[in-house]
């Protein structure tokens, strides 16, 4: 029998992203977009992303290392404010083992001509299968994307 167990976490991550909060929430809405920078590390294979953008609708990808497990990452849209807030509930899963479920706000606040992006989780790890520093990395290593592809983008206008 497995050992039962649940270990509860909340931790913010902030961004500053040198565009306006609405190019900042068109790179978190749109499904091209955010292709481009939510995506695992380097070398990891990866399904196909999908995401239905609107409150109720559905985002999911999955991918993991070459011959290791698969990780995925389903999620449910239940607030959208347009280029001011993002509220989900997701769920992740090791094969087929689900490791947590979360809690994800993402805020977009007004920085001079730039984007201050707030994000915080809360979330909870099921039966040790994860843990609060490791999941912080991966996300902190997501928002490094966002504002990698944002800085491009912005150098080449």
């Amino acid at each position: 029998m497995t050992d039962r167990s649940t270990a509860h976490a909340t931790f913010t991550i902030e961004r500053r992203l040198p565009v306006s909060r609405e190019k900042a929430f068109r790179a978190y809405a749109d499904p091209r977009s955010k292709a481009r920078w939510f995506v695992g590390p380097e070398g990891w294979e990866r399904s196909d992303h999908k995401l239905d953008f609107r409150e109720g609708g559905r985002e999911s990808v999955s991918g993991g290392p070459p011959g290791g497990p698969i990780h995925y990452y389903n999620a449910l849209y239940q607030d959208i404010v347009p280029n001011e807030r993002v509220v989900l509930a997701y769920e992740m899963h090791m094969d087929s083992t689900r490791i947590s479920v979360s809690l994800g706000t993402t805020e977009f606040k007004s920085d001079g001509k730039a984007t201050r992006l707030v994000y915080t989780e809360q979330v909870v790890f099921l039966d040790g299968h994860d843990h609060v520093a490791a999941r912080e990395h991966g996300t902190r290593a997501l928002f490094d994307n966002l504002a990698a592809l944002l800085e491009h983008e912005a150098q080449a206008t």
